[in-house]
């Protein structure tokens, strides 16, 4: 059996699949579907393993997944799930043509201008063209489209990062999410649990018509099962001590413990079963071997120096703060070393990242608005930089 089979952190995995913590969700998502006229709404943190849940239990083939990012109308998701069940579009179209040619007439002179009547007198012509451009318009109800596709069928639409839909067309989908549903129309709304409402305060009549699942991040040892699993079939033998450090390192993501776990093998030359035991120690020297090629799976460090750097500041100097490490620094430089601090974690509630702040600081640190548009800044730089979603900052929560 060969590592990349076994340890599978950029598909669904099949091996090291751990279920026995999500059983009761399985079985909600199960009634909720079977039951019918229900909209579920998955809620949990990025990186919590929701898209593998749901294409365990559905099934890739009944799934016709799509994502909120780029949304910028209702009609542009609509599409995208045609797209994917291939259904033909109807379009009405205006057909082009032009037609020329050119007249002569008798007419007076006023002036040496000829001016073209009936009348008899000097004689003048004139040339012209008219063209009809084609045109196309969506001759489709997609509405009525959708429920005669797939209304009572096995297909499930999963609408994954709900939260990325601009608010203006959250409400006009929650409309029609209400209106597909009671046809039979089987969907599930993912999103961030600090928008998991986000479908139905757009449209409150929703309200009753939701199964909502919570998830969460991994417990470690959750995660360190996927380990135990895994390295048993691959003949690695292991300290404890070492699976509950990458554990440690995975930070409640089941995705990431599946990197750490196959690097792991490729740290050690382990790329398929051995016919040997290899060891996995507890050494710090190898871990931090494996985190690093781990971290290379995506490397943001060109990123992480546009964030120390922040915005292009405009005639005015920022503020800076001493730290306990000796360095002087600005809050960007702050925040971005507050956020690298032991233990790792994917996502920060305001008064966590302020504890971080402060405990890396001398006496004063920054705070209030100060750190929260630092966030929002850094937000942006990295997004942009990257060119597609990566940190998420919400002022609202």
């Amino acid at each position: 059996m060969k590592a990349k089979d076994v340890f599978t952190p950029g598909s669904t995995p099949t091996v090291t699949y751990i279920e026995e913590h999500l059983l009761e969700r399985k079985q909600q998502l199960t009634d909720a579907l079977d039951t019918g006229s229900l909209l579920v709404s998955i809620a949990g943190p990025s990186k919590s393993g929701k898209t593998v849940f749901v294409e365990r239990c559905i099934g890739r083939d009944n799934l016709i997944q799509v994502t909120g990012a780029g949304i910028t109308s209702s009609e542009d998701l609509w599409l995208r799930v045609f797209d994917l069940i291939g259904t033909p579009i109807n379009t009405k179209k205006t057909k082009g043509s032009t037609i020329s040619g050119s007249a002569t007439a008798k007419g007076e002179t006023r002036g040496g201008i000829p001016l073209l009547s009936a009348k008899a007198g000097v004689s003048g012509s004139v040339a012209g063209s008219s063209t009809t451009q084609t045109t196309d318009e969506k001759a489709t109800d997609y509405i009525n489209l959708l429920i005669r596709e797939i209304s009572e069928s096995d297909l499930v639409i999963f609408i994954d990062d709900f939260h990325y839909i601009p608010k203006t067309i959250q409400k006009q989908l929650a409309r029609q999410i209400k209106e597909v549903i009671r046809q039979k129309v089987n969907i599930i709304c993912a999103s961030v649990p600090y928008h998991s409402d986000d479908v139905i305060r757009g449209n409150p009549d929703l309200m009753g018509r939701v199964s909502s699942i919570d998830f969460d991040y991994w417990k470690s040892e959750e995660l360190q099962k996927i380990a135990h699993i895994g390295f048993s079939k691959l003949n690695i033998s292991y300290n404890d001590s070492a699976i509950q450090y990458l554990a440690a390192e995975a930070a409640g993501s089941p995705q990431l413990m599946q990197y750490l776990c196959l690097d792991s093998c490729l740290e050690l030359d382990v790329r398929e079963t051995t016919a040997t035991p290899i060891m996995l120690a507890h050494d710090r020297g190898t871990l931090g071997k494996i985190c690093k090629r781990t971290s290379r799976t995506a490397d943001y460090s060109s990123v992480v120096e546009c964030m120390k750097d922040g915005p292009k500041t405009r005639g005015s100097y920022r503020k800076i703060y001493q730290m306990k490490d000796g360095i002087q620094g600005d809050v960007y430089i702050i925040l971005t070393k507050a956020l690298a601090l032991d233990p790792p974690e994917l996502t920060f509630r305001y008064k966590n990242l302020l504890e971080r702040i402060s405990s890396i600081c001398v006496d004063e640190s920054p705070s209030g608005s100060s750190i929260t548009n630092a966030c929002l800044q850094s937000a942006d730089i990295v997004n942009s930089t990257v060119g597609h979603i990566v940190v998420e900052w919400d002022s609202e929560y």
